[in-house]
């Protein structure tokens, strides 16, 4: 059955569903045409949601579906939230104008990607060096203020309710040529987000911006020399692994800061029961999203057979850390709240320092 079907069908579905519901006819009890009454259905009727993440396809049936699915399921009817993939409904840097809009009701995403118009969207997905490992940040965001920060910021800007954000992948790159020095980066199409590209400019790497699903093809046909835009998990996971050849284990970021976010009125409309119901499945999501990640960066550095695993030295890679600690200021500079950020990424990156071990590792 070919994607266009599977489409129609489930159109034909919902349309069929949609015309039983507005007749008074209960869907479960369609084929007996089992009369509802039309107020008893109107207090009955689940609140529904459309929501879009900023995975494609495959990766999303991990980092976002899980969660969807468990709302679903644990609302028993009282709400439907129709999930869709990257792009499906809006390009992923209109989402936060189109979720304020009401054109869509919530999203899975990070700041930087979607274009949130707050002076703290730089810090999402990848701040160049601001993380160690996916635990980073929820322990920035809840031990050392960050969502806080972030509550602030989305209330100011209006429309839209931050809810949570948790750390996934580091950001590493996965690429046709091979890499073992910093000189090696220089002139390559990396497809990179916002922030992590205006920062590997500087070494050379040109920044690549197109839709997600996009990205594979496009090193096929030599348009892209690779990404900088996961770890190795999803390398392989979403085919990236199929038509690159070379991993490198340095990165940029130890975690992507996400979040999910919702439309302000929606959120409001909601009842206190299913804002807690929602808010334990995304909580629930970090955690399954955690080990899946941790598990597998992991476990294809040791044992995958598309990838060949390269490193640049440290020595050199200080280069790289150096000029981290310098874009921080930089961004710090910018304004009040920014600094604010900075200042706990720098707490925070001694208190690592300071324990060392796995805490400091990379």
């Amino acid at each position: 059955m070919t994607k266009d079907s599977t489409k129609k069908i489930k159109a034909a579905t919902r349309s069929r569903r949609q015309f039983l519901e507005a007749a008074g006819v209960t869907v479960a009890g369609a084929g007996a045409a089992t009369l509802a009454a039309p107020a008893v259905h109107a207090a009955t009727a689940p609140i529904k949601w459309r929501f879009q993440t900023y995975a494609g396809s495959i990766l999303g049936q991990h980092v976002t579906k899980p969660i969807i699915d468990a709302i679903n399921k644990a609302s028993n009817g009282e709400m439907e939230v129709e999930l869709y993939y990257a792009d499906q409904l809006v390009p992923t840097g209109e989402l936060f104008r189109s979720m304020q809009k009401g054109t869509i009701d919530a999203v899975h995403s990070d700041d930087d990607s979607m274009a949130a118009p707050v002076d703290i969207s730089v810090f999402g997905g990848y701040f160049p060096l601001a993380t160690k490992h996916a635990l980073d940040v929820p322990t920035l965001f809840h031990q050392y203020g960050l969502a806080d920060i972030w509550r602030e910021a989305y209330a100011e800007a209006g429309g839209v309710v931050w809810l949570s954000a948790a750390g996934q992948d580091p950001c590493n790159f996965n690429t046709k040529k091979e890499i073992k020095s910093l000189k090696d980066l220089s002139g390559l199409r990396l497809y990179t987000f916002p922030t992590a590209g205006r920062f590997l400019s500087q070494f050379g790497v040109v920044p690549v911006s197109i839709p997600y699903e996009d990205a594979e093809v496009a090193v096929q046909t030599g348009e892209l020399d690779g990404m900088a835009w996961s770890g190795i998990t999803e390398d392989y996971t979403v085919g990236w692994a199929d038509v690159t050849d070379y991993f490198l284990t340095n990165n940029i970021s130890g975690a992507w800061i996400g979040s999910f976010y919702v439309n302000e009125k929606r959120w409001s409309d909601l009842p206190e029961h299913l804002k807690a119901l929602v808010m334990a499945c995304i909580e629930s999501g970090h955690f399954y999203r955690n080990q899946w990640y941790w598990g597998g960066e992991a476990n294809l550095r040791a044992t995958g057979t598309k990838l060949k695993v390269r490193t640049i030295p440290a020595e050199e890679w200080k280069q790289v850390e150096d000029a981290a600690a310098k874009f921080w200021d930089e961004i710090a500079a910018t304004g009040e709240r920014a600094a604010r950020v900075v200042n706990i990424f720098k707490k925070y990156d001694q208190i690592r320092k300071k324990a060392g071990g796995l805490y400091n590792a990379g």
